[in-house]
């Protein structure tokens, strides 16, 4: 099957319709046990050049060609940023609340390095508005499947928002060894299920998703 490779056509469109820029934005992490959960932002205007060369959804990239990749999506995009609910934020309000509040943090850090988000269009992955859940004035929010491998401002959110959350838990892994997470990332591997029966949960775990009491 040939891999899709994303475009800008979605994006100049929504410039053309009167958008002061378009938010790309994915999230990351959302089907982990350990770790947080993390939403990219990537911001295109109409003065935006060629995107990065290889630029693909984060899941279609090995880690050494996300790694490459990361830095020059995010030196090509306008603006970018990286928002962050904790495994315990998973645990108190649900996964989608969690989105909702990792994406209002991205979208904080875009607003104090002077993005006109009120006029912006966010350009959101998936069929589920959960970004203006979250937020006390709603944004104009385009959702669309697969976004992530048909529009460049996405993909490259989507690389910039995994390479965060990967490096947090090889960080991680450092500090609270013997989960493997600097291979599963904090996801549901036979390594990581089994160490968590010989170890118990720890602090990153999400614990209502082990079926675990706080």
């Amino acid at each position: 099957m040939a891999v899709v490779e994303p475009t800008l056509e979605v994006e100049l469109a929504m410039l053309a319709g009167g958008a002061s820029c378009v938010i790309g934005c994915d999230e990351v992490g959302r089907g982990a046990l350990a770790g947080p959960v993390a939403v990219g932002v990537a911001v295109v205007t109409a003065a935006v050049g060629a995107f990065p060369v290889g630029l693909r959804d984060s899941k279609l990239l090995s880690e050494p060609r996300r790694e490459l990749l990361a830095p020059l999506a995010a030196a090509w995009a306008q603006h970018s940023a990286v928002g962050l609910a904790s495994p315990q934020e998973v645990d108190a309000v649900g996964i989608i609340a969690a989105l909702g509040l990792a994406g209002k943090r991205a979208l904080a850090q875009l607003h104090s390095a002077g993005v006109d988000i009120r006029n912006a269009v966010v350009l959101l992955d998936g069929n589920d508005d959960w970004l203006n859940k979250a937020l006390t004035t709603p944004l104009a929010v385009v959702t669309r499947i697969k976004a992530d491998q048909d529009c460049a401002s996405v993909s490259a959110a989507s690389v910039i928002a995994k390479v965060h959350r990967d490096r947090l838990m090889i960080e991680a892994d450092v500090s609270t060894p013997g989960y493997g997470w600097k291979g599963n990332k904090g996801y549901g591997s036979a390594e990581h299920m089994a160490a968590i029966g010989t170890l118990g949960a720890s602090g990153q775990h999400r614990l209502s998703w082990l079926k675990i009491s706080p």
